[in-house]
């Protein structure tokens, strides 16, 4: 099926040594067949992701950029094990096969999972599969009842009790964002000073503690090829931890761009949220608090987190194109952006009576 996602030539600079990583695969997995041929998944701002495909095996291989110097940064085994430990509670996880710290093999350390066959949602969905509204609308469901699903995982049954640093989530995320944003400001963007004033003013208690994937998004899931509004895998588990899960949901809803948004909001969409039959921001957070069981009293404050957070993103890239150190040309009026999310989150914070 030509909607099915496939990786495509590898970027000059990023070449795997191929010989060196099968000959260390097939001594963790003795009945591969072949050579691999090669391939590597768009993107790449992050990890970067390759497909190996042997003749009777299907791998993703993910290693961290070259020239990673932080510890903490790109931690593969972290994120390995993240999914390994998830994967018998929350089975829309791949399936996780090796990992590897050995520095003469790659120079790195990298992890080795199952292949997902199936279709990743980005900004526009294929138009082969010619949805409609009632699948539209249960891709939707089947997307936010995935999210409750992980929101509910025995974090300690599942031996993940280490991920994270526990209570307390909402106030050091507050305080870290605010102080990433300081350092990232040009004199092009908005000092956001209501809006972290606010924030740090209306922290509100964790809801609860639970395992977060920090990055939900449809362009993060794995949709079934004959049956497209269900989801079969969940990747990218990079920022993964414990945390509050409003707060991941209102981070997942800064990316949200609705069909009657603006046309800056409309021009930064990365997901097909503005299809027929997807629920609005507020039916989402209605049907998330329904099927999860949370009460919330103070939605805005999620809500603008979410917003300004997307904003130091943003920021933080753009800030390296001002100082030139990316020259794409994409991030150029990323600055704009950074003034919007300034101006929506101030009319939040006004239409909440604050």
């Amino acid at each position: 099926m030509s909607v099915i996602d496939k990786g495509g030539a590898v970027r000059r600079g990023e070449e795997l040594d191929i010989g060196t990583v099968d000959r260390w695969l097939k001594e963790t997995v003795p009945d591969l067949q072949g050579i691999p041929e090669v391939t590597q998944y768009s993107g790449g701002a992050s990890n970067w992701t390759y497909r190996l495909l042997y003749s009777n095996r299907d791998f993703i291989l993910r290693r961290p950029p070259a020239g990673t110097k932080a510890a903490s940064a790109h931690d593969m085994m972290r994120e390995y094990n993240i999914q390994r430990l998830l994967k018998e509670a929350f089975p829309v996880v791949p399936t996780m096969v090796a990992a590897c710290q050995d520095p003469s093999v790659l120079g790195c350390d990298f992890y080795v999972m199952e292949r997902l066959e199936g279709i990743i949602p980005r900004a526009n969905l294929p138009r082969e599969l010619n949805l409609d509204v009632p699948h539209v609308r249960q891709l939707c469901l089947n997307m936010l009842d995935t999210l409750v699903a992980l929101h509910k995982v025995d974090y300690q049954a599942a031996g993940l009790a280490g991920i994270g640093k526990g209570a307390g989530y909402c106030v050091r995320q507050v305080e870290g964002w605010d102080d990433r944003y300081e350092k990232a400001r040009t004199w092009n963007v908005p000092s956001f000073r209501k809006v972290r004033r606010w924030l740090k003013a209306n922290t509100p208690a964790d809801s609860r503690t639970c395992v977060i994937h920090n990055d939900w998004r449809f362009d993060n899931l794995v949709l079934a090829p004959q049956e497209p509004s269900n989801i079969i895998g969940v990747l990218d588990w990079e920022l993964a931890t414990l945390g509050d899960p409003l707060m991941d949901l209102g981070c997942m809803l800064a990316y949200w761009v609705q069909a009657d948004d603006n046309a800056l909001m409309r021009a930064s969409r990365r997901q097909p949220t503005h299809l027929p039959g997807m629920l609005t921001r507020r039916d989402v957070v209605d049907y998330y608090l329904i099927r999860s069981g949370l009460a919330c009293e103070n939605w805005a404050f999620y809500e603008v987190f979410g917003l300004f957070r997307l904003a130091c993103i943003a920021q933080q890239i753009y800030y390296r194109y001002h100082h030139g150190q990316t020259r794409n040309p994409n991030f150029r009026n990323y600055w704009v952006l950074v003034n919007y999310f300034d101006w929506r989150c101030r009319g939040i914070i006004r239409r909440a009576g604050f």
